[in-house]
């Protein structure tokens, strides 16, 4: 097949997809550039592995330094393993695909996208599922796109479709939208308290641009002239009417027991009873050539079906009404040495928060295409296999994990204070102690309570909450709060975290094809009510931020000293700000714009090393006070080095309140002194007095002990 090239103009740059002259021999490979971003997606699919039960789809994103002409840091001068950013790209480029595959589809499908090329002005993750959805689309695969992905963003309330690196950055909005013509399939953004009505609108005005994307992937398909595939259904499970008629009614009594374990442990109970009637040995195959994997699946479907069926009937596994939320409780503060803490309980889910308080020096270097930054606040999530009653080795953090903590790190930052008035680095562990559904919103409800535990002065709490939905045809039911099994057996997980002015992070999971205006703006509205509900239970616990964080936290300052000054700070070789390091037992930090940061275990070194080096890098003013060294003495007075590189001349006449008959009655070198700034002449000579001093701590000693003034 020769190159066959479509494009379109979108959002004022030109799209471009083709295909057919590199990576021929995968199922599907496309070449897609929007503006000069640029990527190979390839996908290649494979026979289904024997006795295997779900869907391998597997989708891989890395992004190659070359692609904006850089080498990877380090020592190593090659990529490794995948960096947050590509875990996080990966899982976005899955979410929208999965659903469009059919639910019996169990063959291997593997996607994998390479950065090529990076302009730093287009985020290439967006452009990752459009050429995902392209590369499916030409393959031998039975899937059911084509699909678009758009991002927006917001600027002084103004929708902006494809928005640039920095336009994001200087905005209030990342929206990622991804759907068909008809509804949306994956929603995934975070912005700074959007009410739900103009984030409805955000979403509605992505939707309508996702036609196009659709339009330019099927002129493709209609270019290379690709056979249409036919996905054979298997038959019927031969399993599910015994399934129906001899174990329903007792899996529908199970189903219906409101605590997880146990009604998990009768299921399985009814499960197990069938499975050594039918299948009583070590064989998997009866004499009709049934399978014991078919009896399996039909237990499977049956229960979800009868789960299903009791949910649209207004019956919730756990007992609840579909808009009520689990019972809840909160603590702050139970564990010791830590700066922060807080243990959050919905139902059966419950998150341990843990947060700590560091300088600048421990902000998280981050490097990318797009170059190097540092992140100020870091949220790791871990889920250990205890929380759901499981053994299993700890292996580090999954996808899951990294996914988890990346969107309650994301829901929570919008509220926290500026770096200027809060210099802290902060850190928070979520540990989940039990899990029944929604673990990732009750990390977020967590942080909030631990960051007012630890008295970071945060601008508004924050909540997250989960809506489910379970649809048949054009009835269908959302539910607040949704458990385990409702995520499982239901066709939505909707997340949406904010506070009580609006929408700080939102993310959509389906499972099925797509969802519509109807039900989004419906969820927004239902989510929003949850929130104000779990709002004022958590602030029941803790009102507000803690007046004054930890007294084991470190104690930072910060000035903003002259640029150009920062030389003198440091000092030869780094004399200077070591000797002052050493002095004042503190932690210095200058940022290129002369941001210094003091870190301290104790409030009063940190104020002494600020006032030092306000005085060595400040200019000298009149009346200012110093404690200064004497480095020089003459018959007419003492030389005293009131900062690094500045010194002044205390006269004999000045020295003292009374006579003075030698400089060296009154001080020697190596001695301090406390002067005052009384004259700097036009060539910069200070003139410094320490009989100012002496009459000033004498006028108020008269007044504490009481004298009258004349």
């Amino acid at each position: 097949m020769s190159s066959i090239s479509v494009e379109k103009q979108i959002a004022g740059r030109v799209l471009k997809i083709t295909t057919g002259e590199i990576a021929k021999q995968a199922s599907g490979a496309v070449l897609i550039q929007y503006g000069e971003t640029a990527m190979l997606v390839a996908a290649q699919t494979g026979p289904s592995r024997p006795g295997i039960d779900f869907f391998p789809l597997t989708v891989d994103y890395r992004e190659r330094y070359s692609a904006a002409g850089k080498f990877p840091g380090g020592f190593l001068k090659r990529e490794g393993r995948p960096s947050t950013n590509e875990i996080l790209t990966a899982r976005l480029t899955d979410r929208p695909l999965r659903p469009l595959f059919p639910k019996s589809c169990k063959n291997e499908v593997e996607v994998m996208t390479n950065v090529l090329s990076s302009d730093g002005e287009n985020n290439p993750d967006v452009i990752s599922i459009n050429g995902a959805s392209a590369a499916l689309s030409i393959a031998p695969v039975p899937f059911q796109g084509p699909i678009g992905a758009v991002r927006v963003g917001m600027i002084d309330g103004e929708l902006i479709l494809f928005p640039t690196v920095a336009q994001v950055e200087e905005g209030d909005l990342d929206l990622v939208v991804a759907g068909n013509r008809d509804s949306i399939l994956m929603i995934e953004g975070f912005g700074r308290q959007i009410p739900e009505e103009p984030m409805a609108d955000a979403l509605m005005f992505a939707h309508r641009a996702i036609a196009d994307l659709c339009d330019l992937q099927d002129e493709l398909v209609r270019a290379v002239d690709k056979e249409p595939f036919e996905w054979e259904e298997p038959g019927e499970n031969p399993f599910l009417d015994i399934v129906r008629d001899e174990a329903g009614a007792a899996l529908k009594e199970a189903i219906q027991i409101t605590k997880k374990q146990e009604r998990s442990e009768a299921c399985a109970k009814v499960g197990d009873e069938l499975i050594k009637k039918y299948f009583p040995g070590e064989e998997t195959e009866d004499s009709q050539g049934r399978t014991l994997a078919q009896l399996k699946d039909a237990l499977y479907q049956v229960g979800n079906k009868i789960r299903r069926e009791l949910t649209l009937g207004g019956k919730r596994l756990d007992g609840r009404e579909p808009t009520e939320l689990r019972k809840v409780s909160s603590r702050v503060g139970l564990i010791p040495r830590v700066h922060g803490s807080a243990l959050f309980t919905r139902g059966e889910t419950q998150s341990l928060a843990t947060l700590t308080l560091g300088t600048v020096r421990d902000q998280q270097r981050v490097e990318n295409l797009f170059g190097e930054s540092k992140k100020r606040f870091m949220l790791d999530y871990n889920f250990p296999s205890y929380s759901v009653g499981e053994c299993r080795p700890i292996r580090g953090p999954g996808r899951r994990e990294i996914g988890h903590g990346a969107l309650a790190e994301r829901s929570v930052q919008w509220v926290l204070p500026p770096e200027e008035s809060f210099p802290y680095t902060i850190r928070i562990i979520s540990d989940i102690t039990e899990s029944n559904g929604s673990s990732s919103m009750a990390s977020v409800c967590n942080a909030t309570l631990a960051l007012m535990d630890a008295g970071v002065p945060i601008r508004q709490p924050v909540a997250g909450i989960s809506i489910g939905l379970v649809q048949e045809g054009s009835d269908y039911v959302l539910l607040t709060d949704i458990i385990g099994d409702e995520d499982h057996f239901g066709d939505m997980d909707f997340k949406i975290a904010g506070t009580q002015k609006g929408i700080t992070g939102i993310q959509l999971d389906l499972k099925i094809g797509g969802i519509n205006e109807e039900i989004i703006r419906k969820t927004l509205d239902q989510a929003r009510k949850a929130r104000l509900e779990l709002l004022k239970s958590m602030l029941s616990e803790i009102r507000r931020p803690r007046k004054d964080i930890s007294k084991l936290a470190p104690r930072i300052e910060t000035i903003k000293i002259d640029p150009e000054k920062i030389g003198l700070l440091i000092g030869p070789g780094g004399k200077t700000i070591r000797a002052l390091q050493e002095e004042t037992d503190t932690q210095i930090d200058i940022s290129e714009e002369g941001v210094v940061t003091i870190a301290a275990s104790f409030g009063a070194n940190a104020e002494d090393a600020k006032a030092r080096i306000e005085a060595m890098t400040e200019d000298v003013k009149v009346g200012r006070v110093y404690t200064g060294k004497v480095i020089a003495i003459k018959d007419f007075g003492a030389f005293v080095e009131i900062a690094p590189g500045k010194d002044g001349l205390c006269h004999i006449s000045e020295l003292s309140d009374g006579f003075v008959k030698n400089v060296e009655d009154v001080c020697k070198i190596g001695d301090k002194l406390e002067v005052k700034v009384i004259a700097v002449d036009e060539q910069n000579r200070v003139k410094l007095s320490r009989k100012a001093m002496l009459e000033s701590s004498d006028e108020e000693s008269d007044e504490d002990l009481g004298f009258d003034e004349d």
